[in-house]
Order: structure tokens, then C-alpha cells, then sequence
């Protein structure tokens, strides 16, 4: 009874590994939502402002100080001054922000070029608008310490006369990528050459972790910012994934599509936490390096990085440089191939019952599914003493593969 454009893709593959997890005691992490509490200022701001009474519909475009407050926070990046007005729509997270821009923005027939893996709304979005995905990979490296990459001649060919948009995905889920300004550069050429809009998510913008390698606006670059819509949320950079609280940043021209898709999905999110997530970006956002909560947050996070990377290299696992984001991206052939596993789907599934570690196959965040057969994908934005639970039962899987 699904649709056609809804039934090829399928069962979320985060229900299925967290009910894995659950079913057989696991340590989950697959899916990429921390095991701790937010910041709790923020959740004072939001009980403050239930008690207050805003209980009513928000404003389609967002409570009015939480527009500013985004506003205040994005110019004090660096950024052009933007007008909270007309420039910020409120979202129901990050999620809702790309389907509606994509809703907004796109029509049948375009095409739309996708950088695989993918987060799975971007292949979502191109069903529900009817546009045509075009996807350029994001390669392994072939080397330990160097980033996944992409061809850049791939990248070129996958632009063309019906491409409308492309979906630059920066810090970057699942690969842990951060593009650099010369990619960057790429990305806005095609841009301009075939008069293509870029949608950005950049929720992992806040957590990134080599000083050497920052985040990037897109919409920063020489004739990007009226061709850019960037959206981004309060999840996760403050550790409150449910409440939802995402956003779009984009010139009037292009906030009216993001809006127009925006009014008939959910026209507004939860008001008192909109009114909450004032306080962090306020806060914390306005203050270099996002302040003392992010920068703990962002601290914990490599620690937990390189205690997971460590764990899965004496396991046997090949694992791959993550510089930003809750994900590591590690080759399991080394071990499936001496266990007799013939995929990620089947390495997981061991992983999970056996091992007692849940983690993602990320053959799922891709078009062409040999890419992401060999690879496994493992979310560390959890606690220091969850994590160290996991490196512990990893040790198991070394030694089941001798």
C-alpha cells in the first residue's frame, strides 16, 4: 500500500539496529543520539517557558526571539548580517528543514546532485519532490590519516543542463569529513557555472575537532550566499536531538521556498522549546568556539573517538580518520573476511549478537551498494564510561578472529 516513491526505500535502518540493540543487550551505537542530558539552561529556559504560557502555536516562521538569536549567532561567525524577518525560518528540526527546502525548491524533472553516503532524508527528499538524484562518491582513502575525498572530474560530469541544486552535506555524516575551502571552491564554481542553488547541512558545524581543518560556510564564497539555503539545528551541538529545534538561513528569494513547503508540513514546531533553545545559542553560540558547553562536549568527543579507534584497530579493523561529527568509519573486511561475513549487513548483525556492540551498515547511505559493503559505521557521542563498556566488548571480536 506505500507509495511508489516511498516503497523503494524502505525500513529506517536506525529502528531496526536499536531494536537489535535492545533485543540482545547491546551497546548501541548505531544510531547517532548522545546517552546523557543537554545543557541545563536550556532546559530551565524551557520549563520557565511553559510555566509562562507559551502553550499556543509559534509563529510559522519561529518565535520571534529564537529568529534573532540564530541571527546574532550567525553573524558573529563571520557571516553577512542577516534579518531575522526574512532570512530565518524555524523548523522542526533539521530534518523537516531539508525536505522542506527540497519541497520548496525543486520540481519533477531536476536534477539534484547528492554526495554519497548520504544522510537517507536527501535520497527521501529527491522521491517526494520526483527529482532525479545524481550521486558523486565520497571514497574511502586508501591510506590511514587521510579524509574521504571525491573525484573532482565525477563531480563536474554529475552537473548539467537540468541540475537545480546540490546537497553539501559539511561537517559530514556518516564519513566524519570536513570539507575544505578548496572543495569547497569546487562546489561553488559548479554553482555559479549552471546557475545550480546549494542546500547545506551543516548540524555538526559546532563539533568539529582539528583546528587546522574548521568549518566552512559555503554561503561565505564569492557569489554564494544568494544561492545558498543552510540549515542547521540546537540537537547537536547541545545533546537535545529530541527536541527538534532546527533552521534554514537563506536570501528572501530562497526562504520563500523553504517557507512555502514549511507551512504545510508541520507550520510550526514546539513553542516553549523554542522559547528553551534561545538560551544556548544566546549563551553559548555568541561566544568564541561555542563556549564552555560545546567545547566540553567537543573535548569528550575525541576522547571518545580515539578510545573507539583504538579498540577497533586491536580488533582487526581498519579504521578511517574522522575530524568532525558522533561518527567513526571503519573497513571490516579484515575481520569478516577471517569470520566468514559476507557484508556489512551480515557484520553488524554479528557485532550485535555476538559481540554485543550495535553498530550501522552504511550500505544503506548509498546509491551503488558495493561502495559501502566493505565499511561499518559507529556513532561516539555517548558517555565516556558507555564507550569504554564498547571498547571492552570489542576486544571479544579480536579475538573471535584470530
Amino acid at each position: 500500500m506505500i507509495s511508489d516513491r516511498l516503497r523503494p526505500l524502505g525500513e529506517s535502518i536506525f529502528a531496526k539496529y536499536t531494536a537489535l540493540a535492545i533485543k540482545h543487550g547491546a551497546v548501541n551505537l548505531s544510531q547517532g543520539f548522545p546517552d546523557f542530558d543537554g545543557p541545563a539552561d536550556a532546559k530551565a529556559a524551557a520549563i520557565g517557558a511553559i510555566n509562562a504560557g507559551h502553550a499556543q502555536y509559534a509563529p510559522m516562521t519561529g518565535v520571534p526571539p529564537l529568529r534573532e538569536a540564530i541571527a546574532h549567532a550567525w553573524a558573529m561567525r563571520g557571516n553577512r548580517p542577516i534579518n531575522p524577518d526574512t532570512d530565518v525560518t524555524v523548523t522542526a528540526g533539521c530534518s523537516e528543514a531539508i525536505v522542506a527546502a527540497m519541497l520548496g525548491f525543486l520540481n519533477p524533472g531536476d536534477e539534484v546532485v547528492i554526495f554519497e553516503p548520504f544522510f537517507d532524508f536527501y535520497a527521501a527528499g529527491a522521491a517526494m519532490t520526483g527529482a532525479t538524484a545524481r550521486y558523486v562518491p565520497l571514497r574511502a582513502p586508501a591510506r590511514e590519516g587521510e579524509a574521504f575525498g571525491f573525484d573532482e572530474r565525477e563531480l563536474r560530469a554529475a552537473f548539467g543542463p537540468r541540475t537545480r541544486a546540490i546537497i553539501v552535506n559539511t561537517p559530514h555524516n556518516p564519513t566524519g569529513k570536513v570539507f575544505t575551502r578548496e572543495e569547497l571552491e569546487v562546489v561553488a564554481d559548479l554553482c555559479r557555472r549552471h546557475d545550480a542553488v546549494a542546500i547545506t547541512d551543516e548540524v555538526y558545524e559546532h563539533l568539529t575537532f582539528d583546528p587546522a581543518l574548521p568549518h566552512i560556510h559555503l554561503s561565505q564564497l564569492d557569489g554564494m550566499a544568494e544561492r545558498t539555503i543552510t540549515l542547521s539545528s540546537l540537537g547537536k551541538t547541545f545533546s537535545l536531538t529530541g527536541w527538534k529545534v532546527g533552521w534554514a538561513i537563506a536570501p528572501p528569494a530562497l526562504g520563500a521556498c523553504v517557507r512555502a513547503a514549511h507551512q504545510y508540513l508541520t507550520f510550526s514546531g514546539a513553542t516553549p522549546l523554542q522559547h528553551g533553545a534561545v538560551v544556548p545559542i544566546r549563551d553559548h553560540l555568541c561566544r568564541p568556539g561555542g563556549g564552555e558547553y560545546v567545547a566540553g562536549l567537543r573535548s569528550l568527543f575525541i576522547r571518545n573517538r580515539d578510545a573507539l579507534a583504538a579498540a577497533l584497530k586491536a580488533a582487526g579493523l581498519r579504521v578511517h580518520r574522522s575530524d568532525s561529527t558522533y561518527f567513526l568509519m571503519a573497513d571490516h573486511t579484515p575481520v569478516s573476511s577471517r569470520l566468514g561475513l559476507a557484508d556489512d549487513h551480515a557484520f553488524c548483525e554479528h557485532l550485535t549478537r555476538e559481540i554485543g556492540v550495535a553498530a550501522i551498515p552504511p550500505s544503506v547511505f548509498y546509491s551503488r551498494k558495493e561502495l559501502g559493503r566493505p565499511l561499518v559505521r559507529f556513532a561516539f557521542c555517548k558517555r565516556a564510561d558507555t564507550i569504554d563498556e564498547a571498547c571492552r566488548r570489542l576486544s571479544k571480536l579480536g579475538a573471535d578472529a584470530q
